[in-house]
């Protein structure tokens, strides 16, 4: 998983510009209501640096005896504004936070299940949610953090200019004690941009724990560990731990020093001013005035806050960023010709891991033939099942449906002509019925619908429940076998001319995976089948079988001439069990990966 690079004192680097053209693009969705956002925020701050003038103004009328001139109105007047401005920011603010939130989620999302499987192989779970939710609040205040981020220094540049008009040796005080404010919110800049960096990705680690020791709650409980995977999910948490307490350390070392520093621009800025009181030269509502602006130019409370929520929504969007980064698959604009299902694989070269597992491979498929694949464990079959459907692309060779590469089809030709069904299929929608035929389902889908229940040998399964298909699929307890047998029923309902079966029937009983297979092979007869098998009687109800072994095809032919060669037959012995639960991978073995 790419994280922000480490420097040697084990420091994160912050996001870069991509993140902050993300963040662009996050604003410019709010549209009208960061538009409002400015004007209202521009007008509280406006009303702001005006009001010390009024009431200086207003003071040096009243101690003139000139209380009838509106000065005091016009401050009502500006309080009342000010007032308006603030409820309409927050509401702007609150709207404009809500759209870039949404707008990034869905980008998220719609990127990931674009990814399909490469997403789980290339992010973990765990991590990919908390940057779904925590990275995308973040982010998403984007337009509320820049405008105030941005005019939290118009209080300090027009304190300075009305110090000047009011006497330009209290603008001069004000000024030296500058450097020293601008190098102080420098420093807490770069220190929060790192720990928040930081801090979003130990997060990141925990849910990620979280989420595989839930995958493996059954044998945590049956291997007694729970105390163990406890201790490993919270493992990073004394390291978030000390994160947080330097994130509050960095916030109250700002605090401290402003503390400090601010008034002693105060003590300064009034001295000048009484010096000029004395001599005539600033009245005494100037010297209120002056005393305002100080406290307004020097106050570096609202500025550190905003920076470091920028610095939140930098570190978001960084992560972000990462996800949308990742290239997805191009498809093409092109249409299948007429055709049975020809499907082929010429000198397809795949490495995984620095692995070689498919070598130059050639296989050819006859439309519709079923053909199973077979070999050891780790031989590439369902990478090959991934392949034949354009899951994934080779890294060299082609992949041909009655003559046509797949990568020049466009995405709704090729999903329209390659079905999938595979171990553990995820089942979607909110009915039975919807996950069947991943839609609405409609009474001219019901025959159909059937047909495929039927096949699947699901039908009884679903008869039984309390509203058949439209029975809420949340509320329906199942077995492995019963959820693949959904995820078969699904399959085959699909009208394509091929069916790739990426070890789709490994939960089924015998007598149940007998009667799919003899489904597949008489009620589907007219579609080109990709079985992947781990049972001989799989292989043997298929026409044709692969053997797939050094990263090519060994041997290819019926599965009666292959069962008397020793080293064929011991393919089908069992392979010692796999664990089930293993916390240092980040996905299953088999995986659904698009359908």
């Amino acid at each position: 998983m790419t994280e922000f690079p480490a420097a040697a004192d084990g420091t994160v680097s912050t996001p870069g510009r991509a993140a902050d053209r993300l963040l662009l693009r996050a604003v410019r969705q709010a549209g009208g209501w960061a538009v409002l956002l400015v004007l209202a925020a521009l007008g509280s701050m406006l009303v702001q640096v005006l009001l010390p003038a009024m009431v200086g103004a207003a003071v040096d009328s009243a101690m003139s005896g000139r209380t009838d001139d509106g000065r005091i109105t016009t401050c009502t007047a500006a309080i009342a504004v000010f007032v308006l401005c603030e409820v309409l920011s927050d509401l702007a603010a609150g709207r404009s936070s809500a759209v870039g939130t949404a707008w990034l989620r869905r980008a998220q999302l719609a990127h990931l299940l674009t990814l399909g499987g490469r997403a789980a192989v290339r992010f973990n779970p765990g991590d990919l949610t908390a940057r779904l939710i925590g990275g995308a609040v973040d982010a998403g205040a984007s337009a509320e953090v820049a405008v105030w981020a941005a005019l939290s220094v118009l209080p300090t540049l027009t304190s300075v200019v009305a110090l000047w008009l009011i006497d330009p040796w209290l603008a001069l005080t004000f000024l030296a004690g500058m450097p020293a404010l601008v190098f102080f919110l420098r420093s807490y800049a770069q220190d929060m941009s790192a720990l928040i960096a930081r801090y979003q990705k130990v997060q990141g680690a925990i849910a990620a724990g979280f989420v595989e020791a839930l995958g493996g709650m059954r044998t945590i409980a049956a291997a007694g560990t729970m105390d163990r995977e406890a201790e490993r999910v919270l493992r990073p948490l004394p390291e978030l731990s000390g994160l947080g307490h330097d994130f509050w350390r960095a916030q109250t070392k700002i605090a401290a020093k402003s503390a400090l520093l601010v008034p002693l621009l105060e003590v300064a800025v009034l001295s000048v001013a009484g010096f000029g009181l004395a001599v005539n030269r600033v009245t005494l509502g100037e010297m209120l005035a002056a005393s305002r602006y100080a406290a307004l130019g020097a106050g570096v409370g609202m500025t550190a806050m905003f920076l470091g929520r920028l610095a939140r929504a930098r570190a978001g969007a960084g992560r972000i960023q990462e996800v949308l980064a990742e290239p997805v698959m191009q498809y093409g604009t092109g249409a299948l010709p007429p055709g049975p299902g020809c499907l082929e694989l010429r000198a397809v070269t795949m490495r995984v891991d620095g692995q070689m597992l498919l070598d130059g491979l050639d296989l050819t498929v006859p439309g519709g033939t079923s053909l199973a694949i077979v070999g050891r464990s780790g031989t590439g079959k369902s990478l090959l099942a991934a392949l034949a459907g354009r899951l994934t692309d080779p890294q060299s060779g082609t992949v041909l449906l009655d003559g046509a590469p797949l990568s020049e089809l466009s995405r709704e030709e090729l999903r329209g002509a390659i079905g999938y069904a595979f171990e553990r299929p995820a089942l979607l929608g909110g009915t039975v019925g919807e996950a069947i035929a991943l839609d609405d389902v409609t009474e001219t889908d019901r025959p159909r619908l059937s047909r495929a229940a039927a096949a699947a040998c699901i039908d009884a399964f679903v008869d039984r429940l309390p509203a058949g298909y439209r029975t809420d699929l949340r509320s329906v307890p199942m077995s492995g076998g019963e959820a693949q047998r959904i995820g078969l029923a699904r399959a085959f309902m699909h009208r394509g001319r091929v069916l790739v079966l990426d070890d789709a029937t490994s939960s089924l009983d015998t007598v149940t995976e007998f009667r799919v297979s003899t489904a597949l092979t008489t009620e589907l007869a007219g579609r080109t089948r990709l079985i992947i098998a781990h049972r001989a009687s799989t292989a043997a109800r298929c026409d044709l079988v692969a053997w797939l072994d050094g990263g090519g095809i060994r041997r290819i032919g019926p599965h009666s001439e292959l069962w008397g060669l020793p080293e064929y037959r011991a393919i089908f012995q069992p392979d010692p069990p796999a664990d089930e639960y293993r916390p240092e991978r980040a996905c299953p073995k088999s995986a659904e990966v698009g359908a």
